[in-house]
């Protein structure tokens, strides 16, 4: 099977917020938006490479987005430490610090975990 693209989605109620994470703190670039498709909202956040993206929408009654747990994770792998924390101390400005981590490894490699507005965990990977 040959897939053409992969687009991740979830909802959220603070999509003004999430999308300033991922745009202005993580600094993802921004590829589009819709406003109201059947009451929805949403804006799409482009990963590394062009065939990978988030989507993050809204719905006018609610779009509740809890993160199920602390070991949910979107891992992105940096460049090289000072990227890592370069983004780290970007987020942590915009109020978003580090967290600990549910599992061990990541700190153990210098990874960094930071949690968005709606819960759900980012981590930062240095090289090895």
């Amino acid at each position: 099977m040959r897939f053409r693209s992969v687009r991740v989605a979830r909802p959220t109620d603070r999509l003004d917020d999430v999308v300033r994470f991922y745009r202005d703190g993580l600094g993802l670039p921004e590829l589009g938006r819709f406003e109201g498709h059947a009451g929805y909202d949403g804006v799409f956040i482009g990963l590394p490479g062009e065939e990978c993206h988030l989507e993050f929408t809204t719905h006018v009654d609610g779009s509740p987005g809890p993160a199920p747990t602390r070991d949910n994770l979107l891992v992105f792998y940096l460049e090289d430490r000072a990227e890592v924390a370069g983004v780290a101390a970007r987020l942590a400005a915009m109020g978003h610090p580090e967290v600990d981590s549910e599992n061990p490894y990541w700190p153990a490699h210098g990874a960094v975990t930071i949690e968005d507005p709606d819960g759900w965990r980012v981590v930062l990977v240095p090289p090895a």
